[in-house]
């Protein structure tokens, strides 16, 4: 078989290195791909949103089977298109992508089918948005409807911070036309859980529990980010929260969007907090998490590509899909700044007795060097029989690895070990 996977990311890495493993896989392309992946994938210069040239390369290059990573392809509609085109895929179509692609979509499904969520109003104007602001409680969580490469969601601990975001977003549009709309929600306290899911519209199959480290600093301190390192599995998901989110959370939702017409079928990405009230979802993802795929894929004992197939082919329920009981970790490299401003184009040193799994994100490749690119520049990942054992690991390696301006937090899944 040849597969394409559309994306750049570690979490493109992540699957591409697991498919990999296929015994009927023969090339995988990547569309871009980065430097790192070009080891292990035929890197082709076609971007994730060039949906024409995806489906004109699939059709020429006869593609078996594509996996659309990433969310802006998946909401653009990629999938349609390349399922006209006959290239069987994984990942859900752009009327269910809608479901990250939209937050004021989201939050409205989740009230019309009593899926527990924070209290939340919507608006559309601006004034309106801050008159409502003057009713709420402090603090308060304003996001922008749209996409915003997983930082358009604002936590505002004062007034002042909250009607900032509101005229940063809504008025500077400072995510572009994902501010067109918003969202200002309930905060809610617990700790965080990230649920990555295989659903083919009828069967949902959740992955092992993951903790993302959103924050840039070390103890969750300084800006949002995309992510700077996970665990799985995690602590806080019990088997008993695990029950109670199948029953309220992750059914009812699948079984919302068939009554939409919206059928979900690839990789539904729960983002949930553990309240004191019970599991809510905070948000979903019409996808892989990234960095949680890092750590999720390491433990699946199934073969992906296998459960990617039966997912399209509305067979999810004829699979066995099995974790193993181990823990990983994965820390982010990112460059200096990240994630505001940083220099790229820094030589990537890493040693050959490396122990971890290497998942590189922004990284290029010139003459057989790797050179940082971007600001997640690679994640090292480390599975051991305890979380403890895969921390040590995944620093041991890290301390290895270098580049100019090198950053990353010494304390991913640090508060978990003695839980």
């Amino acid at each position: 078989m040849d597969i394409m996977v559309i994306g750049s990311g570690g979490r493109e890495h992540a699957i591409i290195k697991k498919i990999k493993q296929n015994p009927k896989v023969n090339k995988i392309y990547a569309l871009p791909g980065n430097g790192g992946i070009s080891v292990d994938a035929i890197c082709v210069d076609i971007g994730a949103k060039d949906i024409q040239k995806q489906v004109k390369f699939a059709v020429e290059n006869k593609i078996d089977f594509a996996i659309v990573a990433p969310d802006d392809p998946l909401v653009l509609g990629a999938v349609d298109e390349l399922e006209k085109a006959g290239i069987k895929c994984f990942g859900p179509n752009k009327n269910a992508a809608i479901i990250e692609g939209s937050k004021v979509f989201a939050k409205n499904l989740m009230k019309k089918y009593n899926i527990p969520t924070a209290k939340y109003c919507t608006f559309s104007d601006s004034k309106k948005a801050l008159e409502y602001l003057e009713t709420v409680p402090i603090p308060t969580v304003i996001k922008a409807d749209g996409l915003a490469l997983g930082k358009g969601v604002i936590i505002a601990n004062t007034k002042e911070e909250a009607v900032s975001a509101v005229k940063e977003i809504m008025e500077d549009r400072k995510f572009g036309e994902s501010g067109a709309n918003i969202v200002i929600e309930e905060f809610l306290t617990g700790p965080e859980v990230s649920v990555l899911s295989f659903t083919d519209g009828k069967t949902i199959i959740p992955m092992v529990s993951s903790m993302d480290h959103k924050r840039a600093l070390d103890h969750d301190e300084g800006l949002n980010t995309g992510g700077m390192g996970t665990i799985a599995p995690n602590p806080y998901y019990t088997e008993e929260v695990a029950k109670e989110c199948m029953e309220k959370i992750f059914k009812p939702t699948i079984d919302a969007m068939n009554k939409e017409n919206r059928t979900f079928k690839g990789c539904l990405y729960f983002g949930l907090m553990i309240t004191p009230k019970g599991p809510k979802v905070i948000e979903y993802n019409c996808r892989f998490g990234d960095p949680e795929t890092q750590v999720v894929l390491p433990l699946l004992e199934t073969d992906l590509l296998d459960i990617m197939i039966a997912t399209a082919d509305e067979k999810l329920s004829q699979m066995d899909v099995k974790f193993s009981n181990k823990s990983a970790c994965a820390v982010i490299m990112a460059s200096g700044g990240y994630p505001l401003k940083y220099g790229t184009g820094y030589k990537i040193t890493m040693p050959k007795d490396l122990t971890s799994e290497i998942y590189i994100a922004g990284a290029k490749k010139e003459n057989g060097e790797l050179y940082t690119s971007g600001g997640r520049v690679l994640a090292v990942t480390s599975v051991a029989d305890t979380l403890k054992e895969a921390i040590e690991k995944s620093y041991e390696d890290v301390k290895k690895i270098d580049f100019k301006d090198k950053h990353y937090r010494k304390d991913i899944g640090a508060k978990c070990i003695n839980l």
